[in-house]
């Protein structure tokens, strides 16, 4: 426990004082002499008392004393609560490889599934929002709580060229940072007071690639400005393993035209070709989910991706605060001074 005023402690010493007046009172008593014809008489007419009913109401009184001291010094705790304002940013890889048919009909169309249940399970008071990162990340729905923005965001992803998922990662905690003030933008030029390990802010990201960074910021590059937010980062692998099925994004996209030559859309235009290999950088997906706290998970059917979604902690937000506890102090003394007068009136009421 810490005293933000931990200098009146010293006051403490007042207690130690006070016991040795007290004991010092006792022996200067001195008795006084009274003719009786019977002694017997007297010691059956005075009531017998017990020395600790004696000091007991003194020693609550001290108790006291010492409580009211330790709530001058403002007394704080470090205390997790839980979060009424926690925000989940789903981070979604919209890169041309997820066109890839080994997940029918696409894995983007299976992602797009899977995110549209996993929004429509959260808390209603859960704000979420959708980042899509291709060649670079933007913001495709701010957090909400309004379901049916982030239904229409997540169905209008199509997809781009290249990979860039530590820009994901970045736009994500600049997200966060818009509703959390407690988090520092990666754009920003203020300086990050990295939060103590084992502590996060109510937030989380959830990113979702099924290859490698190809592009901007090197995921663990952003990893680290994540940890030093607390933020955690819980990585998907979306994808078969040795991947070499079609690829096919024309029923996806909203507009008439192949957007992967036009770099003003996350579009995914034109049909088939490909039939290239694809890999999950699994390391590197393990090492920024076990850097901030997070987990990996690998998902290689739209059924394991939707049981990943499921599974995922984000019921359940905390938060550590500090908080001065003096009032319990005060609470404290207040029923040891009342205990001290009742048993004091009781036991010896000629005092």
């Amino acid at each position: 426990m810490d005293y933000l005023w931990s200098p009146l402690l010293y006051l403490l010493i007042l207690i130690p004082i006070l016991i040795g007046i007290y004991i010092f009172i006792l022996r200067r008593r001195k008795p006084v002499a009274v003719r009786f014809s019977s002694l017997s008489l007297i010691k059956t007419a005075l009531p017998k008392q017990s020395q600790w009913k004696r000091h007991l109401p003194f020693a609550l009184f001290l108790l006291a004393m010492s409580s009211l001291i330790m709530a001058l010094a403002r007394p704080t705790s470090t205390v997790t609560l839980p979060s009424s304002n926690a925000t989940i940013i789903l981070a979604l890889d919209v890169s041309r490889s997820m066109c890839s048919t080994d997940i029918p009909p696409n894995r983007l169309e299976a992602a797009k599934a899977a995110a549209l249940q996993f929004v429509e399970s959260q808390d209603a008071n859960t704000q979420i929002g959708i980042v899509a990162f291709a060649g670079f990340a933007v913001i495709a729905q701010p957090p909400t709580t309004d379901r049916d923005l982030l239904a229409t965001a997540i169905r209008n992803l199509t997809t781009a060229r290249r990979t860039a998922i530590g820009e994901g990662i970045l736009m994500s905690l600049d997200t966060i940072a818009g509703f959390d003030d407690s988090v520092v933008s990666p754009y920003s030029q203020l300086e990050v007071v990295p939060l103590p390990e084992g502590q996060y802010v109510p937030a989380i990201i959830v990113l979702l690639t099924d290859g490698v960074s190809t592009t901007g910021i090197h995921p663990i590059e952003a990893a680290i400005m994540a940890q030093q937010r607390g933020v955690r980062v819980f990585t998907i692998g979306f994808g078969t393993a040795n991947n070499e099925s079609p690829m096919n994004c024309s029923f996806s996209s909203p507009y008439g035209f192949d957007q992967f030559t036009d770099p003003q859309f996350f579009g995914g235009g034109g049909g088939g070709g490909g039939q290239f290999r694809r890999e999950i950088d699994e390391e590197t997906l393990k090492m920024v989910a076990g850097m901030t706290g997070g987990e990996y998970y690998l998902a290689e059917s739209s059924a394991q991706l939707q049981e990943v979604f499921d599974n995922l902690p984000t019921q359940i937000f905390t938060v550590t605060e500090t908080t001065e506890v003096s009032v319990f102090f005060v609470i404290f003394a207040a029923v040891f001074i009342l205990l001290a007068v009742m048993l004091a009136m009781i036991w010896n009421p000629l005092l």
